[in-house]
């Protein structure tokens, strides 16, 4: 099957991937950090076939720490934003032993920063400070606060410098965003495959995530070479080359997908069918989100679809393989008008809108209440409560 042949090279790509050698972190943290653990470095690029398609994986070994280092000997890392996904490539940086700053506003974020070692004045810095400062800036801002800053920031791009996103979407969209870079700069990206706190933890762990990476314009003649090593550096444990399009379609359409939107939506709809047929709130939530969550879906990110099926009963097989279609014909057209509402700027014009609001975050917080205080997520939350690892905890 082309679906096991795809996720079979990623699972040989991603059990190789191994981070490099983590320094202690420069001061103690709020939150207890695990330290990543060395590893024998054995693999490195080499071409993969998934699932009848040969691509090129970049791994880990691509850029051991001497030549990471050496990448970015006379370079300061400018991360401007220190929210979840610029906090995670920024402790793994640091922790890689590369030269790095922090750009942030005051408030809640800034405080944050401190408490994990970054010191104001040294390598703690208003946003435009630490522009004007960076030589490789990396815009891990919002997409809604990257388009307000862009005209203050985009003088302080001198020629020689290097502009970093972790997703496409200001430089696509730049018809609604209106970023549209100096000419002079390498323009580059890289997208790791998870949140920030995974990011973090998987580098912690010993890990790495995976990712991809693009270059939108190559001023310097080494633009690919150094967004590779940015990649090693921020934490991946192994890259595919994309580009800027690509990458943020696919994002966009899997976060509103499958990813985040279309499961809470089938998991709602299924939740609710079972408590209207009189079934109870726990036992409509363990077979709808604590079975997927716990016993099926591990078995799928470790050896594919069918191996899963295969590890259930064959009264589970036969009802799957029988209803896996139906719910297949009636989901492609709604995910073919998501594709098609990413692709026409549709998504990014009302994130901008809704996100540039003055009121955004008070709004954001009444629509996560209403899934908070629903009846699923309630019930989820005692469920929770009965996991072995949870028992005496609040």
């Amino acid at each position: 099957m082309a679906s096991r042949a795809f996720s079979t090279a990623l699972r040989a790509a991603s059990r190789a991937a191994r981070p490099m050698v983590a320094r202690p972190m420069v001061a103690a943290t709020k939150q207890a950090a695990l330290k990543a653990t060395p590893a024998v470095q054995f693999r490195g690029m080499k071409t993969l076939n998934f699932g009848g398609t040969d691509e090129v994986v970049y791994e880990r070994s691509d850029v051991p720490k001497e030549k990471l280092l050496e990448t970015f000997k006379d370079d300061t890392i400018a991360v401007l934003g220190y929210g979840p996904q610029g906090r995670g490539q920024a402790l793994n940086l640091r922790d890689n032993g590369v030269n790095v700053i922090i750009g942030q506003r005051e408030g809640k974020t800034f405080q944050q920063a401190v408490e994990e070692g970054w010191v104001p004045g040294k390598n703690l810095f208003p946003v435009l400070d630490a522009v004007e400062k960076g030589t490789v800036v990396m815009n891990l801002l919002s997409d809604a606060y990257q388009k307000e800053i862009w005209p203050a920031m985009k003088p302080l791009l001198t020629p020689g410098k290097t502009l970093y996103f972790s997703h496409g979407f200001s430089i696509v969209y730049k018809d609604q965003t209106d970023i549209v870079p100096p000419k002079d700069i390498d323009v580059v990206l890289v997208a790791p495959k998870g949140s920030g706190f995974t990011v973090r933890r998987l580098f912690q762990e010993g890990r790495g995530i995976n990712g991809s990476f693009a270059v939108w314009q190559d001023a310097s003649g080494k633009a690919k070479e150094r967004t590779i090593a940015l990649g090693v550096g921020v934490g991946t444990g192994y890259l595919y080359e994309t580009t800027f399009e690509k990458e943020v379609y696919s994002d966009l359409f899997g976060e509103r997908g499958v990813l985040m939107g279309a499961i809470q939506g089938l998991f709602q709809a299924q939740y609710e069918v079972l408590r209207a047929n009189g079934h109870s709130p726990s036992e409509a939530f363990n077979e709808t989100v604590e079975e997927a969550t716990q016993s099926l879906y591990p078995l799928i990110g470790e050896r594919g679809m069918d191996w899963m099926y295969s590890n259930c009963s064959t009264t589970a097989q036969r009802g799957a393989l029988d209803w896996w279609r139906p719910f297949h014909d009636a989901s492609k057209p709604v995910f073919e008008k998501l594709y098609q509402s990413v692709r026409d700027g549709s998504e990014t014009a009302r994130s901008l809108d809704r996100n540039s609001q003055p009121d955004y975050r008070e709004k954001l917080e009444e629509e996560l209440k209403e899934i908070r205080e629903s009846e699923i997520w309630r019930a989820g939350k005692t469920v929770r409560q009965l996991r072995p690892e949870n028992v005496g905890k609040n």
